[in-house]
């Protein structure tokens, strides 16, 4: 790793501490540094069993987290004290990975308290709730014997009561429509989960005490969750608002504590409409190239009639997979390691109502359970014919080597690798970026584009590819668009499902589910962003290197550092310290 420069105006901009002019100070050196982050995450993952269960840390097995107001004020009183520590600590006795790392931290400290206080996760939120009875992971992941994992599965669900009758005490008594629709509708997926696909995959287990146990838990958790649905279907969604806005001051406050960016949010509006134009132009001349005398739209439509059988979808997928990483290693794009352990699926049952394709990496600190994941959901058989067809124009063979290169190679499974084969700190696998995380995966369908997988040359079948590339660029454009426009500018519901048909060129039902998606998830304007940031990085990297550089070595130095704000990243990677703030 190259030397991280301690930077003075960063430090002052997010944190209101100077590096120079250190406020009296409690925690000063790095030993001491590295004591105030083990005990801050001590009692971070005892407080989120569940995101430590997930980081592949099983002593939290089985536990929930205590959502009652008395527990939520004391958690939100701890992260305020660290957040004092840390804005009292000498950075100028931190070593530059100290340093480093500190940032990382406050920024995350940040951004909890920035949840709970502007974005009403536990009072205005309740999606929070909806989602609580998590028992998925232990069914997924072999990572125990299963009599242990059903163990873990009682004991969480014998809690659902008390989660939900916490959610009843702390939600506000009016709450924003789309935030309670949502709610109903995780929870009726959590219980059709937890009432068929985790029954049939425990049907097995031959212990009867304990199945009589789980499915005594099983149905108080399922009880639980119903009641809730029913609650907020009677008590919440007659007197629903609109107001799901955070508004301009807590957007700056997200884009500062997420990634270090203090552009407003205007400006990055202003930068994605112009990329939104520049990606339509490439869009339409691809299409153009396909064939001339039709709408590019058309011609994006009849792109997806060229898909797999129902029958061959996930081996066609598979086949793609390996395809995709032999071209990698072909063309040294990035570094692989001989030995991979990534598993195309099905989607499992329970997660195939919100899920096309996904990817699941095992926890960085899982030393059993190490599998990874890419999910593709099938056809159901028993669908109508249209139903099946709409659902396999989605796998266009264009549309799903780029789906691929996002979620697998290289995309977030070679992230994945890359980082557990790094020396990254604990703090730098546990928290990070959405903006880097998702960037880099987005950024890499580009790049494959650019770089030629697939055609040989041919010149159509490249346009094929770039059709189907942007035509993904463009969903993550207009999200970027719709963020803002949303939660700083006041564009309801209904004039964002028309942005995203107008600009992203799909139906009024897929549009409509990304508009809603944005009214709860700002922060998905960070697909956009993150890209946009590495796209920079690169081009000032390359500038560094001269004869030097190579795409191989670039991609490899971005992903040996953990996972941080691209910010952070600019400071480890270029020498000149004048360009280290121009991550756009």
């Amino acid at each position: 790793m190259k030397k991280i420069v301690h930077l003075l105006i960063p430090v002052a901009v997010l944190f209101g501490c100077g590096q120079n002019k250190p406020a009296p100070s409690s925690v000063s050196g790095d030993a001491a540094f590295q004591k105030l982050s083990d005990d801050y995450l001590t009692g971070y993952l005892a407080w989120r069993p569940a995101n430590g269960v997930a980081l592949g840390y099983h002593q939290y097995d089985g536990k929930v987290t205590d959502m009652s107001k008395e527990s939520l004020g004391k958690e939100l009183g701890r992260l305020k004290d660290f957040d004092q520590k840390l804005a009292a600590t000498d950075t100028a006795s931190l070593s530059p990975k100290m340093f480093y790392d500190y940032r990382i931290l406050r920024s995350a400290i940040k951004n909890e308290i920035l949840s709970f206080e502007d974005m009403g996760a536990y009072n205005r939120n309740p999606m929070t709730y909806a989602g609580a009875v998590d028992v998925s992971i232990y069914i997924k992941r072999n990572f125990a014997p299963i009599e242990d994992r059903i163990k873990s599965i009682i004991a969480i669900e014998n809690n659902a009561p008390k989660v939900f009758a916490a959610a009843k005490l702390n939600l506000k008594d009016t709450l924003a429509k789309p935030y309670v629709e949502t709610a109903i509708d995780i929870a009726k997926g959590t219980t059709d989960f937890l009432g068929g696909d985790l029954k049939v995959a425990l049907k097995g287990v031959k212990n009867d005490t304990l199945m009589a146990a789980f499915n005594a838990a099983n149905k108080t958790a399922i009880d639980a969750i119903n009641g809730f649905a029913a609650w907020l279907t009677k008590e919440k969604l007659p007197k629903a608002n609109n107001k799901y806005a955070i508004g301009e001051t807590s957007y700056k406050k997200m884009l500062l504590y997420s990634e270090g960016i203090t552009l407003s949010p205007e400006k990055i509006l202003e930068i994605g409409l112009k990329e939104l134009k520049k990606q339509q132009d490439v869009f339409n001349a691809a299409a153009k190239t396909i064939n001339p005398n039709k709408k590019p739209v058309d011609v994006y439509h009849d792109l997806q009639k060229d898909h797999p059988t129902a029958e061959n979808l996930v081996p066609d997928v598979r086949k793609n997979v390996e395809a995709i990483r032999k071209f990698l290693t072909d063309k040294n794009i990035v570094s692989m390691p001989a030995t991979v352990n990534l598993k195309v699926q099905e989607t499992p049952q329970y997660a195939r109502a919100t899920s096309t394709a996904s990817n699941d990496d095992p926890g960085p600190f899982e030393t059993k359970a190490t599998e990874a994941y890419y999910y593709i959901t099938p056809v159901d058989p028993k669908w109508t014919a249209q139903q099946k067809e709409d659902w396999l124009r989605q796998f266009d063979y264009y549309t799903t080597d780029n789906v691929t290169i996002h979620e697998a190679y290289p995309g977030h499974y070679t992230q994945f690798l890359h980082l557990n084969a790094s020396e990254a700190t604990r703090i730098e696998k546990i928290f990070g970026s959405y903006a880097y995380i998702e960037g880099w995966a987005h950024y890499c369908e580009q790049m494959m584009a650019d770089e030629g997988y697939g055609h040989n040359g041919d010149t159509v079948l490249a346009a094929k590819y770039r059709l189907a590339q942007t035509g993904d660029a463009l969903l993550r454009l207009c999200r970027l668009c719709v963020s803002i426009k949303t939660h700083c500018q006041g564009m309801n519901l209904k004039d964002a499902t028309k942005f995203f048909m107008d600009n992203w060129y799909q139906g009024e039902k897929p549009s409509y589910q990304e508009a809603l998606r944005g009214t709860f998830d700002p922060g998905y304007l960070f697909y956009t962003i993150g890209k946009l940031e590495i796209m920079k990085l690169r081009v000032d990297y390359k500038n560094q290197e001269g004869a030097n550089f190579s795409l191989k070595k670039f991609h490899d130095e971005v992903l040996a550092h953990g996972m941080p704000q691209i910010r952070l990243l600019r400071e480890v990677m270029l020498k000149d310290s004048s360009t280290w703030k121009e991550v756009l």
